[in-house]
């Protein structure tokens, strides 16, 4: 006779538990593209792969200009509704959470906006086109009881999490350097059309913004406040192909890649650059840390991989060591794979919009794992005082 728990059947006198109530969340998605592409994913895969989820996603609605394309994105994302004005989605008492991933020119009114309506907000990087708009931003979430964040989803790299770990606890030692590179090559052909990354009107910056806002997000977060910079940027092709009629130019009103010295507070010195005209680098963004103690690499193309070195180890073994990320003491890792099976780059969305989720439903703070509206408007005010600085050729001094 087999056992009662493998039937399945309750004995009698027994009171059947219920499971716990999983909490809706209704999500509106501004923008149906890259962005758009990669949240949707994670609003998809995450109650599957976190069960039981902090809160379900429901895709309520989702934002486009383009009709017909919003319409075949509504489909093939699984939204219920569909808007061409990003208004009529705000308005709509079925979102609780309006996420934006449109272009950096369409940050600041749909987030206020919703903001004002109560909703809780996930943002794109860089939060804005500058820091005026950015601390109107910021000043309308600090008024509010809402949730906001900012989608710096390297925060939510397992190795990215560890090597703050290691910082915090010591490992290295006291920081001496942060040393940050983001490289792409994927507008060094001059026939690449004038897209919308490549215009300062809906930019505001090229490289700076596009990857520079990573890495500068990544110094805050794993060394600390930066109270100084000093940089350069440079456009390498001025005038590009209009995407409506090819035959016409265009100009490139942005950076093509920019340098930076970087003075934290209380002693730490660093470098940042970032470019899109590496040839051979596909989405290359290396981060090393050095400490007193020793130093921590980070390659986001092994994404997986945390190089540490100790001076502690002893002389005859001592050398950088690799750590596969991928234990289940590691973070998020129990949600995924036996140990050793790798997760990749759009896994990084699903924990950082797990990390929002659980934060509405159970009224936690998204700082500091998690990027705030002020952790936007400081990333905000270091981009836009590396431009400052590029243009008058001295050091520019940050506010702390």
């Amino acid at each position: 006779m087999p056992k009662d728990k493998e039937v399945g059947f309750i004995r009698m006198g027994e009171v059947e538990k219920k499971p716990k109530e999983i909490k809706e969340i209704g999500v509106g998605m501004l923008g149906y593209a890259f962005m758009g592409k990669a949240h949707s994913q994670a609003y998809i895969d995450l109650p599957v792969f976190f069960y039981p989820p902090p809160a379900r996603p429901r895709r309520v609605a989702i934002f486009g200009r383009s009709k017909d394309k919003v319409e075949e994105a509504a489909k093939r994302y699984g939204y219920e509704t569909c808007y061409t004005d990003w208004r009529d989605l705000i308005k709509d008492d079925r979102v609780q959470l309006v996420d934006n991933g449109l272009p950096n020119n369409l940050h600041r009114d749909p987030c206020i906006a919703a903001i004002k309506a109560g909703k809780h907000v996930l943002c794109e990087k860089p939060m804005a086109m500058n820091y005026v708009q950015a601390k109107e931003m910021y000043e309308a979430s600090r008024k509010s009881k809402v949730k906001h964040m900012v989608a710096f989803n390297y925060r939510f790299v397992p190795a990215i999490i560890l090597a703050k770990k290691l910082i915090d606890e010591g490992y290295i030692g006291k920081i001496l350097q942060y040393r940050a590179v983001y490289l792409q090559e994927w507008i060094m052909d001059p026939k690449f059309p004038l897209v919308w990354r490549l215009r300062k009107d809906a930019a505001a910056s090229g490289a700076l913004g596009d990857l520079g806002a990573h890495i500068a997000d990544l110094a805050r977060f794993l060394v600390g406040e930066i109270e100084g910079v000093c940089a350069l940027t440079k456009t390498f092709i001025e005038e590009r192909p209009l995407p409506e009629d090819p035959k016409k130019k265009g100009k490139v009103d942005v950076d093509d890649a920019f340098i930076a010295l970087l003075r934290f507070k209380d002693g730490p010195i660093g470098s940042m650059e970032a470019t899109r005209f590496a040839a051979g680098r596909k989405n290359y963004e290396r981060v090393e840390i050095h400490g007193s103690e020793g130093s921590i690499y980070f390659d986001l193309e092994r994404l997986n991989e945390l190089q540490v070195y100790s001076r502690k180890d002893r002389s005859d073994r001592m050398g950088f060591k690799t750590i596969l990320v991928t234990e289940s003491v590691h973070p998020y890792i129990e949600h995924w794979w036996p140990h050793g099976h790798i997760i990749g780059w759009e896994h990084t969305f699903i924990h950082e919009i797990h990390h929002l989720l659980d934060c509405i439903a159970n009224d936690k703070d998204v700082a500091p794992q998690g990027a705030t509206f002020y952790d936007g408007l400081k990333n905000n005010e270091i981009l836009e005082a590396i431009t400052s600085s590029s243009e008058n050729g001295k050091w520019i001094t940050l506010p702390l």
